[in-house]
Formats: structure tokens, C-alpha cells, sequence
């Protein structure tokens, strides 16, 4: 029986392609491929194409303003870099060039718990550019509390909680490859650096990073994580807490209930649950659950600026970026993000111009039509 790691790549994009060119197959695997049959994956990029935009003319787009406001924050526009972690496996400098390029672009980058550098050595990369930490919340509370503390004390402007990962989804290509960048070390830049996390440990990493990397792999994530969990999590700081991974109304509902401040819209890149639905699918009914009570933000599919117009008229707030920035960051390091970025913001803003719309704010679901 033939494998999906088994079959030959085919390619979203040219730069995919160029990222498959700069990086080891198993690396590239992890980045690029879903969960089981990749069904939600392709499901995420398809659900795009349905939705047409219907421009208005004679509008006076001389000057069009991609600037927004989240969190009472104004940022230059309203993409985000999402939270991936490992990224030393798509370049050596990983996070560290993901960030430079961030604060370059002046857009606000979310850290992964699981980030090749600690969250202070990427704040350093970052100086003043806005950024927030996305948080696994561990099986030790004394972990997740460390964590959330260190993120505080470095300007780190909000909590991303991470909740659609109780389990780890099936996939398929890792598990051909044999290959985790957990095991092997490279998501282990906040743990090893955590005081509460060495003191669980029988030796220091220094003596047995083995034991170290198998301990962080053993509580990263909690299949126990519940809505009383959260509590926890509020009891802990006072910066905006956003939940990642909501795709159900009823969860949007709840959030709202338990005061969070914000909700991603999100399936985790499809490479969770698979044959899930699509995170654009789901966004117009969080949206009327919502309303503009909280910030709502969505991930999964970006590729293009027309793609965050879409977004935003169905109703985010703004949108995250995830592989297409890795594939950047693969190809040609900083220098290869930043183009990336420039090349999106750039589509975002014709696409507005020629929609007739001058400003974020302008764009809602009028200028769409479901084809």
C-alpha cells in the first residue's frame, strides 16, 4: 500500500516549490502536509475560490488605508504572523529571522510555545515591534503560569491559548518520515530556558537533553483542558486572552461567556482533524454570535491578499499568516518573509482599490458573492 508521504509533492504554488528545493523532505513534509487525507487542508484553500468579489466603481480610491485596530492596539494593517513553532527546521535562524522581518513589515508577531528560540531571545530580535505569545497550556500548571509570566515581563501584548490540540492529529507523512522536530530539539527554545519546567526534571538538560526533550513532549499539551482550565489561565494575568481553534457557535458562545477577549477562527492549518470544516466556512456564524463584542480573528488558507479581503468581509477582524511566511523563510531567510509580506499587503491593497474601498473598516460581506 502506497503512503501520502510516498507520493511525490504537487505543489500549491512556486513558492512552495522553491521551499521544497530549500529544505530536507522530512522537514519539508512537516510544514507542508495535513492531517490524514488532507482533506481539511485542501478544503481550506478551496473554500476561497467560492467566494467572489463583487467590486463598486466610481469610489475615489486615491488613498486607501490598510491600518486597523485590535486590542485597542492601531496596527499598520491586518495580518498577524501565526504561531508556528520549530521554525529552525525551515532555516537555521528560525523564529530569529521570522521576527526581524516582522518588526520590518511592522506587523505583529505571535510566538509559539514550541519556538526553536526562547520567547526573550525573539523579543530581543523584536525590540519595540507589537507581539504576543501563543501558550499550550501544559499538564503542569507551575509550567503554563512560568510561561505566561515570562511572556508578561517581555512585552508580550496578549495570551494566544492553543485548543484544538488535546490530542496531536494523524499524520500520516510524519509518521512515515519517523520524524518529530520535538525529539529532535527543535521546539524546545521556552522550555529549556524555564526555570519551572528544569525542576521537573531528575538532570539538567546539560546532562540529559534526551529525558529534557522527552519531558516537554510528555506535558506540552493537556487533553484535560476545559473551559475551567481557561480560569486558571485568567487567574494568571491580566492581558487579553484570545482562544485559537474555534469553529463551532456554540464555543463562540461560551467564549463569551467566560469573558475571554478574542476568538481565532481557526483548524490549525488542517493539520489536526481532518475532513473539519473550513475555518472560512465557519466564520460567518461566529461572527453573528460575536457581533463586534470581541475581536475575531481567522487562520488557515491565507495565500493571498484577495484572500484577506475575504476574510475580513465575512467578518475577521484580521487575519493570521502562517505557511506561506515559513516557505519565505525556507527560501531565503529575513529577506524571504519580508517579500512575502510585501507581496500580500501589496495584493490587499490593490484588491481594495479595484473593490472601491478605501478603508478596513469599509469592507463587509456586500462585497462578496458566493459563486
Amino acid at each position: 500500500m502506497i503512503t501520502a508521504a510516498e507520493i511525490q509533492p504537487v505543489f500549491e504554488n512556486v513558492l512552495e516549490r522553491k521551499a521544497y528545493e530549500k529544505t530536507r523532505r522530512e522537514a519539508f513534509d512537516y510544514i507542508a502536509r495535513g492531517a490524514g487525507s488532507e482533506a481539511t487542508m485542501k478544503e481550506n484553500l478551496q473554500v476561497f475560490s467560492n467566494w467572489k468579489i463583487r467590486p463598486r466603481v466610481l469610489r475615489n480610491v486615491t488613498k486607501v488605508d490598510l491600518s486597523c485596530t485590535v486590542f485597542n492596539e492601531k496596527l499598520s494593517s491586518p495580518i498577524l504572523f501565526a504561531p508556528i513553532g520549530v521554525q529552525r527546521i525551515a532555516h537555521p535562524e528560525g523564529e530569529l529571522a521570522s521576527a526581524r522581518a516582522a518588526k520590518a513589515v511592522n506587523i505583529p508577531f505571535v510566538v509559539s510555545s514550541a519556538s526553536s528560540f526562547s520567547m526573550e531571545e525573539i523579543a530581543n530580535e523584536l525590540g519595540d515591534g507589537s507581539r504576543w505569545f501563543q501558550l499550550y497550556c501544559s499538564l503542569e500548571d507551575s509550567v503554563t503560569r512560568s510561561l505566561v509570566q515570562r511572556a508578561e515581563a517581555n512585552g508580550y501584548s496578549a495570551i494566544v491559548v492553543t485548543v484544538d490540540t488535546p490530542v496531536l492529529g494523524i499524520r500520516e507523512t510524519d509518521a512515515h518520515n519517523q520524524y518529530s522536530p520535538l525529539e529532535e530539539g527543535d521546539g524546545c527554545g521556552n522550555y529549556l530556558t524555564d526555570p519551572a519546567f528544569c525542576a521537573l526534571l531528575d538532570r539538567s538538560p546539560d546532562e540529559d537533553m534526551e529525558a529534557a526533550l522527552q519531558k516537554q513532549i510528555d506535558i506540552i499539551d493537556q487533553p484535560g483542558l476545559d473551559w475551567n482550565e481557561l480560569k486558571k489561565v485568567r487567574e494568571m494575568t491580566n492581558l487579553p486572552i484570545l482562544v485559537k481553534g474555534i469553529l463551532h457557535p456554540e464555543d463562540a458562545k461560551l467564549a463569551l461567556e467566560h469573558n475571554i477577549d478574542g476568538i481565532i477562527v481557526s483548524n490549525h492549518g488542517g493539520r489536526q482533524l481532518d475532513h473539519c470544516i473550513a475555518s472560512l466556512d465557519a466564520l460567518p456564524d461566529i461572527k453573528q454570535i460575536v457581533q463586534d463584542r470581541i475581536p475575531i480573528l481567522l487562520d488557515s488558507g491565507i495565500r493571498t491578499g484577495g484572500d484577506v479581503f475575504k476574510a475580513l468581509a465575512l467578518g475577521a477582524d484580521a487575519v493570521l499568516l502562517g505557511r506561506p511566511l515559513i516557505y519565505g523563510l525556507a527560501i531565503s531567510g529575513e529577506e524571504g518573509v519580508k517579500q512575502v509580506v510585501q507581496k500580500i499587503l501589496h495584493e490587499l491593497e490593490i484588491s481594495m482599490a479595484l473593490a472601491g474601498v478605501r478603508t478596513i473598516l469599509e469592507i463587509d460581506s456586500d462585497f462578496l458573492f458566493k459563486g
